[in-house]
């Protein structure tokens, strides 16, 4: 194995949903294990079965992993600029395809894609789970 980094997100029971969402719009490989597929047996807590022990979305720009976040007490909001997801590809039609199949599954633009200060297009789009997607192309004068 590799050395790789990954994102990792802990949802709020929603993470089956999220992970099969970005599946559907980014593309890639999606390995998805529920508590109830797992041998339960020494754990220190009683998950949910239907719940995402782990998840990892292999896209063709890197991998997103993540899970259903184990009640703890802690409510951490997704929605928020805190954080973001940086997703650069290689023209900006490929953005803006990637921006209108979050929007159409019930996302909002953050900021709308355009040509940045520095030169490149840059724009946000949350999607429907609160998590934040910026996005990144080369200037049309760089391809």
């Amino acid at each position: 194995m590799s050395t790789t980094l990954a994102t990792y997100i802990a949802l709020p029971g929603n993470a089956a949903e999220a992970f099969e969402h970005w599946h559907e719009v980014f593309g890639g490989d999606l390995d998805l294990v529920r508590y109830g597929d797992m041998q339960l047996e020494g754990m220190p807590f009683e998950p949910n079965p239907q719940h995402v022990a782990h998840a990892v979305l292999t896209t063709p720009g890197g991998q997103v992993a993540g899970g259903d976040a184990m009640e703890d007490g802690n409510d951490y909001p997704l929605r928020g600029t805190a954080y973001s997801l940086l997703y650069s590809v290689e023209t900006p039609d490929d953005a803006r395809d990637l921006i209108q199949k979050l929007t159409n599954g019930g996302g909002s633009v953050g900021m709308p894609f355009e040509k940045a200060p520095w030169g490149e297009w840059y724009g946000t789009v949350f999607d429907r789970f609160g998590v934040m997607w910026s996005f990144s192309a080369p200037a049309d004068d760089q391809q």
